[in-house]
């Protein structure tokens, strides 16, 4: 199983996602941030092709398919189910990296946790973001992006805590945890 956690800046996803792998005790946290901070320190600036060069990892052309890769890799050396934290917006990005999951596990699902941009300004506020910063600078791409009917499944989040988020994705995904952290899926 993969389960993409998307979202703004603040919008929760990794709150979501830590809260999430502490009942699926089956599964790894795999944040593709990591694969496009490793291509910012390898590419240097005068090597970047010129639509790479946004100041955006997620624009350079390998990071998509990195990313898709790196999740093939952990699903079969550690056959394990995968949580997927991410702000993507764009939709051919998100297109790509989502049928490359569902290509990895039939098993992949999608969640979009959305909140009005208040909400999201006043919780990166609370994480510590300097307002303007570029977290703040992404709200109203992210918002503007997530119109799209291809980025749902959505979940509104202002008015729910974590655990309630999570019991939702819980049910959409079918399983329920048994005493010992084991999960059995819903029929």
């Amino acid at each position: 199983m993969i389960v993409m956690i998307n979202g703004a800046f603040g919008a929760g996803k990794t709150t979501v996602a830590t809260k999430l792998l502490e009942r699926m005790d089956h599964a790894l946290l795999y944040d593709p941030e990591e694969v496009g901070y490793m291509l910012r320190e390898m590419i240097p600036n005068e090597v970047k092709l010129p639509v790479e060069q946004t100041g955006d990892f997620q624009d350079f052309l390998m990071w998509k398919t990195l990313v898709v890769e790196v999740a093939k890799q952990l699903k079969q050396t550690y056959d394990r189910d995968l949580i997927v934290p991410m702000t993507i917006y764009k939709k051919d990005y998100f297109n790509t990296i989502y049928e490359g999951f569902s290509e990895l596990d039939e098993e992949t699902f999608h969640f979009c946790l959305t909140a009005e941009k208040q909400t999201i300004h006043n919780r990166l506020l609370t994480r510590g973001e300097e307002p303007g910063n570029w977290c703040f600078a992404q709200t109203d791409k992210c918002l503007e992006g997530y119109q799209d009917s291809c980025f749902e499944q959505f979940i509104q989040t202002d008015n729910r805590d974590v655990e309630q988020i999570v019991d939702l994705i819980c049910e959409e995904i079918g399983f329920i945890p048994k005493g010992d952290g084991v999960y059995v899926g819903i029929e």
